[in-house]
C-alpha cells in the first residue's frame, strides 16, 4: 500500500493498481493475492477459512454490543471505535479454550476481555474523569450501578475547551450473542455546572434482565455541553465525550 502524493489525486482501477480514498488519505495499492474460490476449496487454506470464520464471528459480536449500548454509544465520536472493538472481540473469541478452531465463540471465551475499553480515543474516560467511584452488578436482580461520591467538577474532570456543562452516563446489558438478541438501560445524572462548587453523591442504577444466564455489561461516561443565551449544545458533536466498559460479568 502507498500513498498518492502531487496536486492530482486518482480514485479508481487502472489495470492491476487502484487508487482510493480512505480515512488516512489518498492511498494506491496493487490488486492481488489467491484465487477465493481455492480458499473455500483447499484444504492448505482449513486455517485461513477458520480464521475467517471467527473473525465474521467476532465484527457480528461487536456490532450487537454496540447496539446493545447505543444509548451512550452513540454520542461518542471516534471513527476507529468499532474496529478496534471488532479487534478485541477477536481475542475474547480466542480465549475460548473449549471449542474447536472455526467453533470458539464469545459465550465460551473470556468476555471480561472488554472490561475497560474505551469507547473514543480522542477522549478517553481514564484521562477524562478522575472522580472516585464504585460500581455493582446483581446478577439475581439484574441490577447494575454505579456510585460517585460527592466531588468538585473542576479539580476532578478534565473538560475540553468551552465546556461548561457536563452530564454522568451509564448504560447497562445483559447480551446473547448466540441469539443475537439484548435487554439493555440507561441512566444519566441530568446536566450539572462545571464549577467548583461540590455536586452531591450521584448513583446511576439500571435494571435489565434478572436472574439472567448471558453477559452483563456495564458502560459509564461523561458527555460535554457548552452554554450559549440559556441554550446548552452538545460540544463539538461529541467529539471529547468519554466512556468506557467498567464492569462485565
Amino acid at each position: 500500500m502507498a500513498r498518492q502524493d502531487g496536486v492530482i489525486k486518482l480514485t479508481g482501477q487502472m489495470g492491476n493498481i487502484s487508487f482510493y480514498k480512505s480515512k488516512d488519505g489518498h492511498l494506491v495499492r496493487q490488486k492481488g493475492g489467491i484465487d477465493g474460490t481455492r480458499i473455500k476449496n483447499d484444504p492448505a487454506f482449513a486455517r485461513t477459512r477458520e480464521n475467517g470464520i471467527e473473525f465474521g464471528r467476532a465484527g457480528s459480536a461487536s456490532k450487537l454490543l454496540r447496539s446493545a449500548l447505543r444509548m451512550v454509544v452513540a454520542n461518542v465520536s471516534d471513527s476507529r471505535m468499532s474496529n478496534r472493538l471488532t479487534q478485541l472481540m477477536v481475542k475474547v473469541i480466542q480465549a475460548d479454550a473449549t471449542s474447536t478452531r472455526g467453533a470458539r465463540n464469545v459465550i465460551d471465551g473470556e468476555a471480561t476481555l472488554l472490561k475497560g475499553f474505551e469507547f473514543n480515543q480522542n477522549g478517553r474516560m481514564d484521562k477524562t474523569f478522575f472522580a472516585p467511584y464504585a460500581f455493582q452488578i446483581d446478577r439475581v436482580s439484574g441490577t447494575l450501578s454505579i456510585s460517585i461520591p460527592a466531588f468538585v467538577p473542576m479539580n476532578l474532570i478534565t473538560a475540553p475547551p468551552g465546556a461548561t456543562h457536563f452530564k454522568l452516563v451509564s448504560g447497562a446489558a445483559a447480551v446473547d450473542f448466540e441469539q443475537g438478541s439484548f435487554v439493555n438501560g440507561y441512566a444519566d445524572s441530568g446536566e450539572r455546572v462545571l464549577s467548583i462548587e461540590a455536586v452531591p453523591e450521584i448513583v446511576l442504577t439500571q435494571t435489565v434482565a434478572p436472574e439472567s444466564t448471558h453477559p452483563l455489561f456495564l458502560a459509564f461516561g461523561i458527555e460535554f455541553y457548552q452554554e450559549v443565551n440559556g441554550n446548552r449544545y452538545a460540544l463539538r458533536n461529541g467529539a471529547f465525550n468519554a466512556l468506557a466498559i467498567v464492569g462485565v460479568a
